[in-house]
């Protein structure tokens, strides 16, 4: 996910200081109305989307970890993207005291509810056994629809000579359905140095397709759709940020890098290469990878060597096995 400047590897956030300065000569580049958006929409960005509370503060009756769906309620996977990265312009974007602080996208198996979300929920501790310090949780920026299933954790936890190796939610974190609660949900933590890796895909529902739409005028906030004509839609999300090496957003090289294996009328199987990529210029760790064929989409492959999370550590062959949503 890459976050604020570019990439969720923090989730999203790439180190690079690009983003303000990106954010000061995009604005010389428009004017008017836009120029006056532009300057709203980056004051007011992600500010209803984290939160520093401490405490777990929400009051449930829902104890299921096993979603009517038949899936496990989990955490897919936990990515130490930034050690000390945070920029600057994180104490605006994300929250208060993010500066300078460790970044880690955490992907859960289902979307979570907002309102039950509190940094108390996590708990991060490192290979000395030492329990991190949160300062606060946030969606930001995967927060397009159907998204809602990645976590920056912002806070001190660990460094590049003692690691986090564990993330686990101590506190009640419901889906965002109210299905099941998250509370007791623990994974690994995919070490600093490692690259990036396809977590999840999933078929995205029409009545989310959102075809034709632009990304925001901002480097987060909203990604682009696919394009008109599409006729399926699958959505892949990464365990951090992505970009290509130097931290610009992927192109046709890497589209075409990307294959998805189909089954046809329930006998056949093809492989396809998306025809265009949706969700991009909104520094996610997420793609949707636009089809023009119908069938049921199977897995989704990506070589190895293309993209990079914010340290520039380039991915491993990855793979994933397509989820219907």
């Amino acid at each position: 996910m890459d976050i604020l400047p570019t990439g969720l590897g923090g989730m999203m956030l790439k180190t690079r200081p690009i983003f303000l300065l990106a954010l000061i000569l995009g604005s010389l580049l428009i004017s008017g109305c836009d120029k006056i958006q532009v300057l709203i929409e980056a004051n007011n960005y992600g500010h209803d989307l984290a939160d520093s509370t401490q405490q777990d503060t929400t009051e449930t009756d829902v104890t299921a970890t096993r979603h009517p769906d038949g899936r496990q309620a989990e955490l897919l996977s936990a990515f130490f993207g930034l050690d000390d990265g945070l920029p600057r312009i994180a104490n605006k974007g994300i929250c208060e005291g993010a500066s300078g602080k460790d970044g880690m996208p955490v992907v859960f198996s289902h979307e979570i509810d907002l309102s039950s979300m509190q940094a108390g929920d996590f708990r991060v501790v490192s290979a000395s056994g030492a329990i991190g310090r949160i300062t606060c949780v946030t969606l930001a920026p995967a927060d397009d629809v159907g998204e809602s299933r990645t976590v920056l954790v912002v806070g001190q936890y660990g460094s590049i000579d003692d690691q986090p190796v564990s993330v686990e939610i101590i506190g009640n974190l419901l889906s965002k359905d109210g299905q099941v609660n998250f509370r007791g949900a623990r994974s690994s933590v995919i070490a600093l140095e490692e690259g990036p890796t396809i977590t999840w895909a999933e078929i995205v529902p029409e009545e989310q397709w959102e075809l034709g739409k632009s990304a925001t005028l901002l480097p987060f906030g909203g990604g682009s759709g696919c394009p008109l004509g599409t006729r399926q839609v699958v959505r892949v999300t990464w365990a951090g940020g992505v970009t290509k090496p130097g931290g610009q957003e992927i192109d046709d090289k890497e589209r075409t890098a990307y294959r998805v294996t189909m089954s046809v009328d329930g006998a056949s199987e093809i492989e396809l290469v998306p025809f265009a990529i949706g969700d991009l210029g909104d520094g996610d760790n997420n793609h949707e990878l636009c089809l023009d064929r119908d069938g049921m989409p199977l897995n989704v492959e990506f070589p190895a060597g293309l993209v990079t999370d914010p340290r520039e550590d380039l991915n491993p062959p990855t793979r994933a096995e397509v989820t219907v949503g």
